[in-house]
């Protein structure tokens, strides 16, 4: 150990006692190898001591008291002007210490590394973890309810959705083909579509309005219920409302305005993720609808949207129509 090279020739003189009956003596103090050796004026050893071992009886008095680890009858007396001497027992005794294996230190940062782990795992496993929990607890009628709450507050910002005693049934019979439980035509706010918790699917007006085949708001519908499979509506409400809200809607069943509001202003600015063709073709497959009408109404010229044409899977099939033309006029006029 470097710091008893350092100390290893130094001497002073001293009083020590074998025990607590036997007198005092004058003695040399001498620090060697890990060892503290006391000996007489004749340089006798009277005894030696491991550094390791030493214990001072009185910190921070004078004249300083040593004794061995466990025996405080055998005591050494320093004094104060020896402070050289003091001063390297004081330094070995620690540098000793500190090189020595800690358990209830290891103990401690052992209890602290393991909050610290649950700490992380609350800040960062947990919200996940209830939210998913949520997703998966909660009843469809609360789902719907929300569904419901969330569509009355884009209403607030975006207007009233459109609606006539006429055109409602055509619009159940459109979500009937299209396996959702409600289709709303909105005027403005949602720029082509939207899938709400609860099977609600918001279309623009212009899906229904600036098209002479039904397929193509249909085909957005499909668009809509292929992106709530791959994430689920309701975990993404639960996401931008974060921990507070999972924690609420299990323990309360309820979503505060707030949150609503705010995952209504989130998804109506962000752009609708893009879907693969497989998954998209698929839910074109399972409705018996083609695709190339909604692939020409993303891109007239087809270039972005040439999987959707070439792999049409119902392409060259006699097909029932999505809605009859009278059907379909009277749908493209509900907005008036």
């Amino acid at each position: 150990m470097t710091v008893l090279r350092e100390f290893e020739r130094l001497e002073a003189a001293g009083l020590w006692r074998a025990s607590p009956d036997a007198q005092r003596r004058d003695v040399i103090i001498s620090v060697g190898d890990a060892t503290l050796t006391i000996t007489d004026m004749q340089d006798r050893v009277l005894a030696h001591w491991s550094l390791a071992a030493v214990e001072r009886a009185n910190p921070g008095v004078f004249p300083a008291l040593f004794h061995p680890d466990g025996d405080p009858g055998e005591q050494l007396e320093i004094p104060q002007d020896e402070t050289t001497m003091l001063e390297a027992i004081e330094k070995v005794r620690t540098a000793i210490e500190r090189a020595r294996p800690h358990p209830g230190r290891l103990r401690v940062v052992s209890i602290f590394g393991s909050l610290a782990l649950v700490a992380l795992l609350v800040v960062f496993g947990l919200p996940g973890l209830m939210q998913n929990h949520a997703v998966k607890v909660v009843p469809e009628i609360k789902t719907k309810a929300i569904g419901q709450a969330l569509l009355g507050r884009i209403e607030r910002v975006s207007g009233q959705a459109c609606a006539t005693p006429e055109a409602s049934p055509l619009l159940a019979k459109l979500a009937a083909r299209t396996d959702v439980r409600q289709l709303v035509i909105m005027r403005s706010g949602v720029a082509s579509s939207l899938h709400l918790p609860g099977g609600i699917v918001l279309l623009n007006r212009s899906l229904v309005e600036d098209f002479e085949d039904p397929a193509v708001a249909a085909g957005a519908v499909l668009a809509e219920r292929a992106r709530a499979h791959l994430h689920d509506p309701l975990a993404e409400l639960l996401e931008v409302g974060g921990f507070l809200a999972s924690f609420r809607l299990l323990t309360t069943g309820e979503l505060t305005r707030e949150t609503l509001d705010r995952y209504s202003e989130t998804v109506l600015a962000a752009p609708r993720p893009v879907l693969p063709d497989d998954l998209l073709l698929a839910e074109f497959a399972r409705a018996a609808i083609p695709s190339t009408p909604y692939a020409y109404a993303l891109d007239v010229t087809g270039e972005t949207t040439l999987g959707l044409i070439e792999a049409d899977p119902m392409a060259g099939r006699a097909l029932e129509p999505v809605l009859n033309d009278r059907d379909w006029v009277q749908l493209q006029n509900i907005c008036g």
